[in-house]
């Protein structure tokens, strides 16, 4: 699966945040476009990009810091999923990261704005990067954010940087906040994913074409308690996920996901409570009216991943209609790659 432009072969795995500012310092200098891969888990988010040559971050895989009391964890953007779950278990901490992708670096995560099926409870991944260091597109390091309080003046970076695919420069570190491990999970099967009103806050509640689920979290006491009101599929968690490849997201508002539901005659899974139901297909025939009903109401659909090359043009536009700032965008991201070098038209209409 080719990541760059006919007849181009060149790949770049710098093994340092020096030697990725001193990488870009001089592409930029030639006018040369890239395309970041780190895990390679959400290549097929996106217009596809076109690029000289790929500069991947897979070298970048150390922890830089680690302070299980402050509940911070601080690595390069080459560590994976994985491998942080790995570091964090033996202290009972979490990164309440997405559960499904282990492969998947921390960069591309954060670049990609990706959230896992625990958002619900702990929020986007947005709010749990505390602090991001940035190569810009002309080499410049940049880092915004604090590891402790956040303490933002200027460009809220961290913000700016989650789910900007790479528009702002390489995520090159993240800092991460972290949340202790409860005493007891469960999974619970419900009748009607409206059973779940009557919990406290539940972790997640999802739905697929098989049914419907609660997940449950907190003292054992209380997660027997609440688990009564279906049946208890495991102790722990058991998340779904898809064998497709291609695959969208409907992101609607959370109160309209049983109607999007009732629209889908394909594989799925519904996160109720936060608006996002994600699709097992990419085709056009069922995308389309589900992307018109969804701008309709005010959300979008949003193509995931492809079956295809991801350096080939997509059955249909992977966005749907661009948003109305984008002069604004256009702007701020002149501010950090000024001859737009790094994953050039992979955003909303082409930027």
């Amino acid at each position: 699966m080719s990541l760059l432009a006919p007849g181009t072969t060149a790949h770049h795995a710098p093994g340092s945040v020096d030697e990725m500012a001193e990488l870009y310092r001089r592409l930029d200098a030639d006018g040369t476009t890239t395309v970041v891969i780190g895990g390679g888990n959400h290549l097929g988010v996106g217009n596809p990009v076109l690029a000289d040559v790929s500069v991947a971050t897979e070298a970048l895989d150390a922890i830089i810091d680690y302070q299980p009391d402050d509940l911070t964890l601080t690595v390069e953007a080459g560590v994976t999923m994985g491998a942080i779950d790995e570091l964090l278990d033996p202290h009972r901490q979490t990164a309440a990261l997405p559960e499904t992708e282990p492969t998947a670096t921390i960069g591309g995560v954060v670049a990609a704005g990706i959230s896992g099926y625990r958002r619900s409870r702990f929020g986007p991944t947005r709010d749990r990067v505390l602090e991001v260091t940035v190569v810009t597109g002309d080499g410049r390091v940049v880092t915004g954010g604090a590891r402790v309080v956040k303490n933002v003046s200027g460009y809220d970076l961290p913000r700016l940087a989650t789910g900007s695919f790479g528009a702002l420069g390489v995520i090159v570190s993240v800092c991460l906040k972290l949340w202790p491990e409860p005493e007891s999970r469960a999974t619970v099967r419900l009748d009607d994913p409206a059973d779940a009103d009557s919990l406290y806050r539940p972790l997640a509640v999802l739905e697929t074409e098989e049914g419907a689920w609660a997940y449950l979290q907190g003292p054992a006491s209380e997660v027997a308690s609440s688990a009564s009101i279906g049946i208890v599929q495991s102790d722990g968690f058991t998340w779904p996920t898809f064998d497709a490849p291609g695959t969208a997201e409907m992101r609607v508002p959370p109160a309209l996901v049983p109607d999007a539901v009732q629209r889908l005659n394909v594989p799925f899974i519904a996160q109720h409570g936060v608006g996002i139901v994600a699709m097992a297909t990419e085709d056009p025939d069922v995308l389309e009216p589900a992307r018109s009903w969804c701008e309709s109401v005010g959300g979008s659909l949003v193509v995931t991943s492809r079956s295809g090359p991801v350096d080939a043009a997509p059955s249909i536009d992977p966005w749907g209609t661009p948003p109305p700032a984008q002069s604004l965008q256009r702007r701020l991201i002149a501010a950090f790659d000024p001859r737009r070098i790094v994953n050039r038209g992979r955003l909303p209409g082409g930027i």
